[in-house]
């Protein structure tokens, strides 16, 4: 049964707008007038490859976020844990959610399945809201018959992965407020303060100490120039993205950052957390090692550690272990590959990968707690520095003034 989008006004000429399922557009628009609505406008969900020439299913604002994605998996592999037919589950998960474009993408897929379709299918019409290792996982519970554990552990791991990214965007707020504040401080106290209080005292024709000339010479160019610095930060910024989009220029930015003292640990950390969960629970799933590989090296968004994980895959290939293939790119942590080596040769990958993604994860929280805990208190001195510079900058020749007056 193919879903509408619709926009119907009600019975007081309020516009609404929703999904709704019809065994045709007439179907649709009789449920609609049944419901006290009058159908304005009736769109067909489109899936990717149906001929349909109805409005483009992915559009703008149509993926379905990380958060969305972690609670429709749960809710799904708990109905269908309780026995309820795939497509009753569907529809359920649909009505539970508030927001138009998840419904939208949900019953798109019921729709794909409900034509006798498999789920993989249905999800890979969406691939903006589900990506290849989602499908993938999807398709090996489907072959083994063990769906519902599969979404399990599927719901798991996006569910831990939304946390890990709650985790190091809440981290970096208040660094970044701080240094915000720091900035229009400083600004502020050289393009307005420092130029008033002193401009008192240059005409009295005494000479100013050196470090209050400094500091007029540093006010008056960010007050002539301080267009020139917004010019030249955005055409930095703009030249930066267009360079980014090369793979060359792309790769080599990535390779200086794992090089980095603290960056480049939390950067290696990150994918190697990553990759392991991934490759975990791909490998759970029963898809096979090098199609594991190759669909976990595209979850790594470093390029350089991208690289080396498609290389360990054809190694593998040719017969060598996933651990010494990834040991010589030298990108991975030594206690990664040790549990990796573990896995491969007790016969437990899965599980070991998992303990490894855990350890990298718990490994990171604690390099990031350390790094910002030693950021705040190092910014707000830095900043208590500059102010205090300022301020001695104001206040010397108000010294000085004083013993030429005694």
């Amino acid at each position: 049964m193919p879903a509408f989008e619709y926009t119907a006004l009600d019975d007081v000429g309020r516009q609404k707008k929703g999904v709704i399922e019809g065994d045709s557009a007439k179907a649709a628009r009789q449920q609609l007038r049944a419901k006290g609505l009058s159908p304005l406008d009736l769109n067909i969900v489109v899936q990717k490859g149906s001929g349909e020439s109805k409005r483009p299913l992915f559009s703008f604002g149509s993926r379905m976020s990380s958060s969305d994605l972690a609670l429709f998996t749960r809710q799904l592999a708990t109905l269908l844990k309780s026995g309820t037919p795939l497509e009753e589950a569907l529809r359920t998960t649909a009505k539970q959610s508030e927001k138009a474009r998840v419904t939208r993408t949900i019953l798109g897929v019921r729709s794909k399945v409900t034509e006798g379709h498999s789920l993989e299918n249905g999800l890979s019409d969406f691939p903006s809201s589900f990506p290849e290792l989602y499908r993938a996982t999807v398709s090996a519970g489907e072959k083994s018959g063990h769906l519902d554990p599969v979404l399990e552990r599927l719901a798991d791991y996006t569910e831990s992965r939304q946390e890990m990214q709650q985790n190091i965007s809440l981290a970096l707020v208040y660094p970044i407020i701080l240094l915000i504040i720091c900035v229009v401080v400083v600004v502020g106290l050289l393009t307005y303060v420092v130029p008033q209080v002193v401009e008192v005292f240059a005409d009295l024709g005494q000479e100013l100490p050196l470090p209050t000339r400094f500091m007029l010479a540093t006010s008056a160019l960010l007050r002539s120039t301080w267009w020139y610095w917004i010019i030249a930060i955005v055409g930095g910024i703009f030249v930066f993205n267009n360079l980014m989009k090369s793979q060359a220029f792309k790769s080599k930015v990535h390779a200086l950052l794992l090089r980095l003292p603290i960056v480049g640990k939390v950067i290696r950390g990150l994918n190697t957390s990553r990759f392991a969960r991934t490759l975990s629970i791909l490998t759970a799933s029963g898809v096979p090692v090098l199609e594991a590989l190759r669909i976990a090296a595209q979850v790594i968004p470093n390029l350089p550690m991208r690289q080396a994980v498609f290389d360990a895959a054809v190694n593998v290939r040719e017969g060598a272990s996933i651990h010494s293939s990834l040991e010589t790119s030298r990108y991975f942590p030594p206690m990664t590959l040790h549990l990796i080596a573990s896995g491969e040769a007790s016969g437990n990958l899965e599980v070991m990968l998992e303990r490894a993604a855990t350890q990298q994860e718990r490994e990171l929280k604690t390099v990031i707690a350390t790094t910002l805990g030693l950021f705040e208190p190092l910014m707000i001195v830095f900043m208590g520095g500059l102010v205090l510079a300022i301020v001695l900058a104001v206040m010397l020749p108000i010294f000085n003034l004083n013993q030429l007056v005694g």
